[in-house]
């Protein structure tokens, strides 16, 4: 039989295999285009507490916190619900401290959580729902637990996601975001943990396109080089 023959075979059962696989290549490509990442990343939608603005009251020294914590790796000073607070980094934990005295603040309650979603919040709708969560749901599946979830009514189901032990803003989730981690996940083909773009069956779909696309290139060549003969 001739060449052409088992490239067009091939063109042809090659298509059914990895056809759907293509046109999802080009969905999820086309979104990640249409949305820009910024509106994806939620920028917009929430903002952590601002930076502490010079003051002339006096602050706890790094010797009295190397005291209280003599496990004590590092420090940062920030503003948290109008207040000066250190995030301390101890004993491979983080703990919040008074800034001015540097006793320790404990774990951020229900009732802290919801001023600081609140206060982050840049929309207008009322939240909803306040939950403590000990494992990390999929969505936010690399930060860490425990954390506090809090949802809001709006239209894109914003959903904020705090730190139980400072507080942090460790993540903006929102529709939007869900569906681009929803077509990520069809593009690179990992259906599990949603990141591995070097994993098994994302090569092995690709070198499949390859061979798809280097049948229609000889069976293109090979339909000009017919009429040109003709």
């Amino acid at each position: 039989m001739k060449p052409a023959f088992w490239a067009r075979r091939a063109h042809k059962w090659i298509a059914l295999v990895i056809g759907v696989q293509a046109l999802l290549w080009m969905l999820s490509g086309l979104y990640m285009t249409i949305i820009s990442i910024d509106v994806i990343h939620g920028d917009h939608l929430a903002h952590s507490e601002a930076e502490p603005l010079p003051s002339h009251t006096p602050l706890a020294a790094p010797d009295a916190l190397a005291e209280r914590y003599p496990d004590l790796e590092g420090f940062r000073l920030k503003r948290q619900l109008g207040r000066e607070v250190y995030e301390v980094r101890h004993g491979g934990g983080i703990a919040l401290a008074d800034a001015r005295t540097g006793a320790p603040l404990g774990p951020v309650d229900a009732a802290e959580a919801r001023r600081l979603a609140v206060s982050q919040y840049r929309g207008d709708a009322r939240l909803i729902s306040l939950r403590l969560l000990e494992e990390a749901p999929q969505e936010v599946s690399t930060r860490p637990a425990p954390m506090w979830q809090a949802v809001f009514d709006d239209r894109g189901a914003t959903t904020l996601y705090l730190s139980a032990q400072t507080g942090e803003l460790l993540a903006r989730r929102h529709r939007l975001w869900r569906w681009f981690d929803f077509l990520w996940m069809l593009h690179i083909m990992d259906y599990q943990e949603r990141a591995d773009v070097n994993n098994t069956l994302l090569r092995t779909a690709a070198a499949i396109g390859s061979v798809f696309a280097l049948s229609g290139i000889w069976l293109l060549f090979y339909s000009f080089r017919r009429r040109t003969q003709a």
